[in-house]
């Protein structure tokens, strides 16, 4: 299996423990109001990599006019999202295939996908939203923060060996603005990681104001 083959089945299998851990994301709430409060009234929202939807359920519950698609590869992710999301529809995609959409949105959030994707094809995801979005159009952005070098193979505390990529500020801000971006809000949230060292989650919104430069 490649590496998200490998992913996937480990999320497929783990689902129920992931909800658990992680259906509260209040420690996201600064950047996820502000998304609520930028994304236009009944918009269109596509999730990538959208898990058990917990997103999608903290905004919903903000922003109830909001039509929300999220996608993930997991089944067992999307089968919790439906049950925790009813008014939601949900479907299986690969975050990476966003530019096989004929459809435009007037956001898209991608919440913890990169971690799964390497820097290359993390630029060409955002490069490729850019393209699936409306005019004034937000991408929601969060990942691990790290040198990309540090990238490799970790064991999670259940003992699955899984491949983490680190991004990095720089060249994500880069790209994005490449993309016809612009950063309306940065924030980092610190914290111990299950071995006791230090965790930096990365939060980026931004909003479309041009034409890509490629």
């Amino acid at each position: 299996m490649n590496k998200t083959e490998i992913a996937v089945s480990i999320f497929d299998r783990h689902a129920n423990l992931y909800q658990e851990k992680f259906m509260n994301v209040d420690l996201y709430g600064e950047s996820l109001d502000l998304f609520c409060k930028h994304v236009k009234t009944n918009g269109d929202v596509l999730e990538l990599a959208c898990g058990p939807g917990n997103v999608t359920k903290y905004i919903l519950n903000k922003r109830s006019d909001l039509k929300i698609l999220g996608t993930d590869l997991s089944e067992n992710m999307l089968e919790l999202a439906r049950e925790n999301n009813p008014s939601a529809v949900f479907t299986k995609m690969d975050c990476r295939d966003i530019s096989k959409l004929s459809k435009t949105y007037d956001a898209i959030i991608c919440a913890f996908a990169l971690p799964y994707l390497s820097k290359e094809e993390a630029i060409t995801l955002i490069n490729d939203a850019s393209k699936r979005l409306n005019k004034d159009g937000l991408l929601y952005i969060s990942t691990m923060e790290d040198d990309y070098s540090k990238s490799g193979p970790a064991t999670s505390s259940q003992g699955d060996l899984l491949f983490i990529h680190y991004h990095e500020q720089g060249y994500l801000t880069k790209s994005l603005e490449n993309s016809g971006f612009e950063v309306i809000h940065l924030n980092r949230k610190q914290y111990a990681g299950p071995d006791g060292k230090p965790v930096t989650d990365l939060l980026i919104l931004t909003q479309l104001r041009g034409k890509p430069f490629f």
